[in-house]
C-alpha cells in the first residue's frame, strides 16, 4: 500500500484537477485500508494470551473456589476480550 500511494504521489506532478481528485479519492481509500489493517494487528497483538500467562492462569483456574476476588477479576480480563449481555443471551468473546 504505501508503494501504491507513493506511485500516485510521484505522478501528481502537473497533472489536471480530474486526476488530482482521482488520486486524492485513491490515497483515501488506501490510507483508510492501512489504518485498518494497522489497527486490526494491533488489536490481534495486545489481544494474545502468551502460553507463560496461560500457564500462570491454570493455577488459578486448578483452585478457583479459594482464589481471592481481584486475582479472578485479573484472569477474567486475561482470558476475555468483550462480554455482550442482552435479554436473551450473554456472548463472550475470549482472547485465547
Amino acid at each position: 500500500m504505501e508503494s501504491e500511494i507513493e506511485k500516485l504521489l510521484d505522478t501528481l506532478t502537473g497533472a489536471s484537477p480530474v486526476l488530482l481528485s482521482y488520486a486524492n479519492s485513491k490515497i483515501e481509500d488506501l490510507d483508510a485500508r492501512r489504518q485498518s489493517i494497522a489497527n486490526e494487528i494491533a488489536k490481534l497483538s495486545a489481544d494474545a494470551v502468551p502460553m507463560e500467562k496461560m500457564e500462570s492462569i491454570s493455577g488459578y483456574l486448578d483452585d478457583w473456589e479459594n482464589v481471592s476476588f481481584e486475582d479472578k477479576r485479573q484472569v477474567v480480563d486475561a482470558l476475555i476480550t468483550v462480554i455482550r449481555a442482552t435479554n436473551e443471551k450473554v456472548e463472550i468473546e475470549w482472547k485465547i
